[in-house]
């Protein structure tokens, strides 16, 4: 995943990732303008409690606690989705999935079993644009808006939607504030594979062990690991190695509903 505005390395330093990004997600025209004064729906929660986080601008890049977050991006994807959804199940693991709003409105089934097997929700973005953070305000407000609303439409008016991670994870203090405004924290990551980039690798096994041996090296008590299930098969087949490893050594639990 390339950051255009930088991101945070394991050691807490800002990172600046390469030019080159991996393929974007195809924009899809939205259903409507936004008004130039949208009015930011209300979060099930009634009186959520907000604290910043130990990333920049106040995002979280671990969970505070002993447990580890695995977290998968960009999805729900038609193949690779019910695979992971699968393993994850039959290990009794629940993560978090961080969704465009785009592939929730076209997939639903997958949105409703991923809410069924209790993991836990995060809104990203309604079509993956890395440039977000320098949209117009009521842009803003009406994509995270629209993705919460795509969400809850699917699984519940009810289903709690406490996370949001921006898409490369190009947060600004004003993105992480509109975030807080719908009742979300904002979450990066300190375990970041690459799962995405393939180019340096001489193939698909090189990838795979590559993956793993980032995830294994660099997961500690309280990560947010990054990895993404739509359009990385190879994300899989690396977590059939790492979900029992991983669950041998750490706690493995979905970011809280209630929040960090």
């Amino acid at each position: 995943m390339v950051l255009l505005l930088g991101t945070l390395g394991g050691d807490g330093v800002p990172v600046h990732r390469p030019a080159q990004p991996r393929p974007a997600v195809s924009a899809v025209p939205v259903a409507a303008a936004p008004s130039p004064s949208p009015t930011p729906a209300a979060s099930p929660s009634a009186s959520p409690t907000f604290h910043d986080g130990d990333g920049r601008f106040g995002a979280f890049i671990t969970t505070g606690s002993p447990a580890v977050a695995l977290t998968f991006d960009d999805g729900p994807d038609p193949i690779n989705t019910p695979k992971l959804l699968e393993m994850l199940r039959e290990r009794h693991i629940h993560a978090t999935f961080c969704m465009v709003g785009f592939r929730v409105r076209d997939r639903p089934d997958l949105v409703r079993a991923i809410y069924a097997d209790g993991h836990t929700l995060c809104n990203h973005s309604w079509q993956h644009l890395l440039n977000l953070a320098q949209r117009d305000d009521a842009y803003i407000d009406w994509d995270l808006k629209h993705t919460n609303d795509m969400i809850r439409a699917v699984v519940g008016q009810d289903a709690p939607i406490r996370y949001f991670r921006a898409p490369g994870g190009n947060f600004t203090p004003a993105l992480v504030a509109k975030a807080r405004a719908l009742g979300m924290d904002s979450i990066s990551w300190d375990v970041d594979p690459r799962d995405w980039e393939h180019t340096h690798d001489s193939g698909a096994s090189a990838h795979i062990s590559r993956v793993v041996s980032h995830v294994k090296g660099h997961t500690r008590p309280g990560s947010i690991v990054l990895s993404h299930d739509n359009g990385q098969p190879n994300t899989i087949t690396a977590y059939r190695t790492l979900l029992p490893w991983l669950q041998e050594r750490f706690t493995l639990e979905g970011l809280p509903a209630s929040g960090l």
